[in-house]
């Protein structure tokens, strides 16, 4: 079974909005809502602060032999796509 069940926290105790219909002893597993911090626009002062980082940052160095292995790392994923693609589709029109 599966519920959403909403409350507050009081001395240390979960407290819900509305009655629960479950034997006593079930397990539950609760999950807080984060605060409203994250709910509004970023202040400027953070954007300048992330920019400012970002702007730091340096090039990743890759070794030309780790760079050849990513390139047919990408390459064998994209032709897998490709394969899985084309098979969809053959599903669809035979």
């Amino acid at each position: 079974m599966s519920a959403l069940l909403k409350g507050v926290i009081r001395n240390g105790r979960v407290e819900v909005d509305e009655p629960i219909n479950l034997p006593d002893g079930t397990e539950v597993v609760l999950t807080p809502e984060t605060s409203g911090d994250n709910d509004g626009p970023v202040p400027p002062e953070e954007i300048a602060r992330v920019l400012a980082a970002m702007q730091r940052l340096q090039p990743l160095e890759i070794p030309d032999i780790v760079a050849a292995d990513l390139d047919a790392w990408e390459r064998k994923i994209n032709q897998h796509g490709i394969h899985r693609a084309n098979a969809g589709t053959e599903d669809v029109r035979g």
